[in-house]
């Protein structure tokens, strides 16, 4: 697979395509005035404990309290049934070290654990943790023993400073030993300024923060099979040229300068695939399309044939377009970073083996997503649900908010129902008051429809009332805004 990482940088933000095969694939945005902040750890205070939720409300310096819940205090090896409650383990005005695992989202503040986690680029060390473990996309298990050694050789100069547990990560697959030891110097020196910290400082108070986004990129996208990173700032690529020449030599070739006179997301058609992924409906080569509606509580996926009447038989179309259905959303939740629960309704496939089929096409197409993901098979109503980690907020999100014309329904009255609300509002303002007439000010489509299929029951209207009732179209009237004024 040929993969590039782009990186736009201006003053007000960061924007960073990760490119495959010409197609993008994932999308990452940081406004510089609000960034953020999955990975920060906090000194924090307790400001609540809620024993009927199991779960505490942290102060940790932030516009809204944090959430924390019991199993996020509980030591990590406990079983469900032996975590204490919580109430036992937190009192209000209590101090505690916390990380940030999602950011505040809509009306949520943000989602914190005492299980911190300190990544670089080939390991994540876990001062609460004893264990070894090694990234499951590691599938030879020579490897794997090999790395497993090598950390535990590494790590045992430094004592108990480093006597918690790792996660080897997948970049670690290839890595030398002088490179996994300089990776292990960095998480010795990181995690001693970090107990330092906490302390010598007052609660609340921010004890790390993670790197800007243009510098995660080598820690997170960066992986064999990209051939290059491209970033439009001077200075920015020479930062990142430093990053990565300090803690990973070997990916500093890969890193341009872009200075080509077009922006370099339109260069790749980026920009129009940003647009395209704010949109509802996905369409398909071969002619069907997907329908995506994102809830507060779940998204869900509509497949349909569209235009597609396929080749052969009916069976053989719905198959051919659930086939490409399935890599079309799994591109999709990586591109939106849709996450949480995700239902997916497929076209109903008489076969069960083309249900296997479309599974394991789904599947096999999420093994990319670095985000983790889960998949359960076909539900008695013909669903597929799978849950995707989220940690920050979704591209739609990030870029929109609630329409304030339709009040974030996505619809709108009609303007023939608008027209009888209209009329069943002149009948009770005129209970209520002395008039001498009545001017309704509107949007031109529901003028349009007073004077034309509306006219009758606007005449009756005047008849029961005995009063006149004027039409005055306003061209900047959204369709459901509308004013009465007593003549």
């Amino acid at each position: 697979m040929s993969g590039e990482v782009l990186i736009n940088l201006t003053p007000m933000e960061t924007r960073v395509a990760l490119v495959e095969h010409g197609v993008l694939q994932e999308a990452a945005i940081e406004r510089h005035h609000r960034q953020g902040i999955v990975g920060n750890i906090y000194k924090g205070k307790v400001v609540r404990v809620l024993p009927g939720m199991q779960a505490a409300f942290i102060d940790i310096g932030l516009e809204r309290a944090a959430f924390i819940h019991v199993k996020e205090v509980a030591a990590q090896q406990l079983h469900a049934d032996q975590i204490p409650p919580i109430q036992t383990l937190l009192h209000e005005g209590q101090r505690l070290v916390v990380q940030v695992v999602k950011d505040p989202i809509g009306t949520k503040g943000a989602r914190l654990t005492t299980h911190l986690s300190l990544p670089s680029r080939y390991m994540v060390y876990m001062p609460g943790a004893s264990h070894l473990g090694v990234s499951q996309r590691i599938k030879d298990e020579a490897t794997r023993e090999r790395l497993r050694q090598t950390i535990e050789a590494l790590r045992a100069p430094w004592g108990d400073l480093l006597s918690g547990g790792f996660i080897v990560r997948t970049a670690a697959e290839a890595a030398d030993d002088e490179a996994l030891a300089l990776d292990m110097q960095f998480l010795a020196h990181l995690w001693r300024k970090l107990s330092e910290r906490r302390i010598e400082q007052h609660a609340p108070s921010l004890l790390y923060y993670d790197q800007p986004l243009f510098l995660r990129v080598l820690r997170d996208l960066m992986r064999d099979d990209v051939e290059r990173v491209r970033v439009d700032s001077r200075e920015n690529f020479e930062k990142l040229k430093q990053f990565a020449e300090d803690y990973i030599p070997a990916l500093s070739e890969r890193i341009e300068h872009y200075t080509g006179d077009r922006p370099i997301f339109e260069m790749y058609s980026v920009e129009d695939e940003l647009q395209k992924a704010l949109e509802r409906k996905v369409p398909l080569k071969s002619g069907g399309y997907l329908i995506l509606d994102q809830t507060e509580a779940m998204t869900t996926i509509d497949v349909n044939t569209g235009g597609y009447v396929g080749y052969r038989n009916l069976e053989d179309t719905i198959f051919r377009t659930n086939l490409e259905a399935a890599q079309a959303i799994a591109r999709q939740l990586r591109l939106r970073n849709l996450g949480g629960i995700i239902i997916i309704d497929f076209i109903d496939m008489a076969s069960s083996e083309h249900q296997r089929q479309v599974i394991r096409t789904l599947e096999k197409a999420l093994e990319h997503d670095l985000a983790r993901t889960k998949l359960s098979g076909v539900t008695e109503l013909g669903l597929v649900q799978v849950t995707r980690k989220r940690t920050r907020k979704s591209l739609e999100q990030t870029l929109c908010e609630p329409c304030q014309t339709c009040r974030g329904r996505g619809t709108q009255k009609t303007a023939e129902t608008l027209c009888y609300e209209i009329l069943r509002e002149i009948v009770r303002i005129n209970r209520l008051s002395r008039a001498s007439g009545y001017l309704v000010l509107a949007s031109t489509s529901v003028v349009e429809r007073f004077l034309n299929d509306t006219a009758p029951a606007v005449a009756e209207l005047e008849a029961f009332i005995g009063l006149p009732v004027r039409f005055q179209a306003e061209s900047h009237y959204y369709q459901e805004q509308y004013d009465i004024v007593l003549g």
